[in-house]
């Protein structure tokens, strides 16, 4: 029987669930689009699904923050020679855009942020007390995928990664791993999605590998231990590992059953050689550091695609591009409905030029909240919430009710401080 992964559920099969074509559903919504004068795979976000995604950049970093990660910020360009240090220019090569000539030298669009973080780790001199240094970012990077490949979101020619490094000792490294892979769970539970499975991705006998063969049986020791501590159930695969080290790939399914790769931690030995990494350790001598690459949710866009064929538009509370619906039941209770108002919540009001309130309860169906306005409402300066299964919330004074649902709506942010019950159960997706 398969061990509970760490976000509390066991992995989930594709057939299990009922998942939507995140490409129509996102059109629909108004979350995305596409325009041939930008190009194939270089969607433009709408504004709707700018909340969705800007809502996801600041759940990461608030988890990265508190993990103890320094959040830094690199450009999407580099010379030619950075990547021929790094090993992508001869092992990745297909996949990266063009160089382009400026002031007699190449730069190029880059395809990772590892190589940058390399160098800011490096841009002075680091002492064993620093470590582990952990550098993460929301960073563009760039792909050059053919045509044949792209779809949506899934797989796009710009990227918006979230990524780290965290840069440790050897004594370190497995712990750290450990505690980057401690951080996809809880945060697979706040989206509200599951892990298809977990794949510890290997070398293969190909050779698009770098390094020697006891870097990467070290690697991977240090990854299995990781996955067996953690008590998930995983499969081992050949083939799938970077050209630079191993790595615990978290895989997402999408509506067609297709498997990708959201979630990752690697470890890599191989570009703190390449940049000449070092640190003064207690003996006062200098050491290689290692380097852990970790990405929590991986690429926003692959994120929200993920998010949009799970939930089918029905987001979990916190994300939703609108967390409250308004709905007067005439011109009467207007001037109400607008005076209701929070900083921290995201509001509509549906007035009754958009139909029946039946027709605008459905219209509202994906919202997670919605609040009918009368007579009643108005004389008594309350609010009454509905929630997207049909079920009420009793009334309560307007600024109370408006207090409590915001901090329900808090709640799987916040997880280690929760909020005191308020009394609103967060909404079902459909």
């Amino acid at each position: 029987m398969p061990r509970a992964s760490s976000c509390g559920h066991p992995p989930r099969r594709p057939e299990e669930s009922t998942m939507h074509d995140h490409r129509k559903l996102g059109r629909e919504l108004e979350l995305f689009g596409s325009d041939p004068l930008i190009g194939a795979g270089l969607p433009y976000w709408l504004p709707d699904g700018a909340i969705v995604r800007h809502s996801l950049e600041e759940y990461v970093r608030d988890v990265e923050r508190r993990a103890g990660y320094r959040h830094v910020h690199s450009p999407v360009l580099g010379k030619r020679e950075l990547y021929e240090i790094s090993g992508h220019w001869s092992h990745y090569r297909d996949d990266m855009f063009p160089p382009m000539d400026l002031g007699g030298e190449q730069v190029v669009l880059r395809p990772s942020l590892c190589p940058h973080h390399a160098l800011i780790y490096r841009s002075r001199g680091r002492s064993y007390r620093e470590l582990p240094l952990r550098l993460a970012e929301l960073g563009g990077m760039y792909r050059a995928e053919l045509s044949g490949v792209l779809g949506g979101l899934s797989r796009v020619r710009a990227i918006q990664l979230n990524d780290a490094h965290v840069f440790c000792t050897l004594d370190q490294v497995e712990d750290e791993a450990a505690a980057a892979l401690a951080l996809i769970g809880p945060a697979y539970d706040a989206l509200g999605i599951r892990p298809a499975r977990y794949r510890l991705s290997l070398a293969g006998d190909t050779g698009k590998y770098v390094g020697n063969g006891e870097m990467w049986a070290r690697a991977a020791r240090i990854l299995r231990s990781v996955l067996d501590r953690s008590g998930l159930e995983y499969d081992a695969v050949e083939g799938e590992a970077a050209f630079y080290g191993p790595k615990i790939d978290v895989q997402v399914a999408d509506s067609a059953g297709r498997e990708a790769t959201l979630s990752t931690v690697q470890v890599d030995f191989h570009q703190p050689a390449q940049f000449d990494l070092e640190y003064v350790g207690a003996d006062g001598a200098k050491h290689r550091p290692v380097m852990v690459h970790r990405s929590i949710i991986g690429s926003i866009e692959r994120a929200v695609a993920q998010l949009i064929e799970v939930h089918g538009g029905a987001f979990p509370a916190w994300l939703a591009p609108v967390q409250l619906r308004l709905l007067p039941l005439s011109d009467a209770e207007l001037p109400y409905a607008h005076r209701i108002r929070s900083d921290d919540l995201r509001i509509e009001v549906a007035d009754a030029s958009r139909g029946s309130l039946g027709a605008r309860i459905r219209e509202g169906r994906l919202v997670p909240y919605q609040a009918v306005i009368g007579p009643r409402e108005v004389s008594a300066g309350s609010l009454s919430f509905r929630l997207r299964d049909g079920s009420q919330v009793a009334a309560r004074p307007a600024a109370e009710a408006l207090a409590a649902l915001a901090a329900e709506i808090r709640k799987p942010l916040r997880r280690a401080n929760p909020a005191p019950a308020s009394g609103f159960p967060e909404p079902t997706s459909r």
